[in-house]
């Protein structure tokens, strides 16, 4: 689930399957606020694996997957999926789609008015853009725990931060100016159990951090970064948490009919 640009961060489709498969399970309340219907044209934007679009395929829907991780694709290729590998600053897909769908990937693109408009040109008039990513907040204390591990070391830690967690009243603007009529846009706090603890979370999203760090020194920067957090994050059963903030939003394309006029 992932496409952006900025600093590097690679994807293994099983490690992803493995540590992060909560992901996908944990979005399946956006596909309610979604509420496909059958014979609906949905992209889905940062679709990772295919997971959840395959849900939506499942629902009846003629659903193209697009995403920026050649590994990622493939999986959801092999799932059966109508995949093409594709950066969502640069969407082309062609219009029409009655809705696009995101899960867990807009976070990845730093530059979201490009992506915005994207969405806004595959769309057709009346189409919907539903969505769940990292907002404001996401990861904070993981993430300052990392800045600090490399600012330790002389390296700048926000620099190589890949992401973008905006605030709700944030995103909700940007849709508004691109022409979007906002319906719902709000941070939800969402501590998260992590099957696979902390170093399978790190190992699988962290990459832009640690490909910033020597070889030798990232076990190390890997052994402060969980040790800083554990206070917070490690329960006294032994599990590991996140401490997500996720935005969750859903927005509408005006269809420029006035009230009252139908559609021909």
């Amino acid at each position: 689930m992932t496409d952006r640009t900025g600093p590097s961060q690679s994807w293994n489709a099983c490690g992803y399957a493995e540590n992060a498969r909560f992901v996908a399970d944990l979005g399946l309340p956006v596909v309610d606020l979604l509420a496909p219907r059958p014979g609906e044209r949905i992209l889905d934007l940062g679709c990772g694996d295919g997971v959840l679009t395959e849900k939506l395929a499942a629902a009846g829907c003629r659903v193209v997957g697009v995403d920026a991780s050649p590994e990622l694709t493939a999986a959801a290729r092999a799932r059966g999926i109508d995949v093409h590998l594709m950066d969502g600053h640069a969407l082309a897909v062609g219009g029409g789609f009655d809705a696009v769908f995101s899960n867990a990937a807009l976070h990845w693109m730093l530059r979201p008015d490009d992506v915005i408009a994207g969405v806004w040109n595959a769309l057709r008039p009346g189409g919907r853009f539903v969505g769940e990513f990292g907002g404001a907040g996401n990861v904070a204390r993981i993430v300052h725990a990392l800045e600090a591990a490399l600012g330790r070391r002389g390296i700048d830690g926000k620099a190589a931060n890949p992401w973008f967690f905006p605030t709700s009243d944030d995103y909700a603007a940007r849709l508004a100016a691109a022409g979007f009529r906002v319906r719902s846009c709000e941070l939800i706090e969402r501590p998260t159990p992590l099957p696979t603890g902390m170093a399978g979370w790190l190992a699988t999203f962290a990459g832009s951090f640690l490909a910033a760090v020597p070889e030798g020194e990232r076990n190390a920067v890997l052994d402060e970064v969980m040790a800083a957090i554990a206070p917070d994050l490690l329960k006294s059963d032994g599990t590991w948490y996140a401490d997500y903030v996720r935005l969750r939003f859903a927005a509408d394309r005006p269809d420029g009919r006035r009230s009252g006029e139908r559609e021909s």
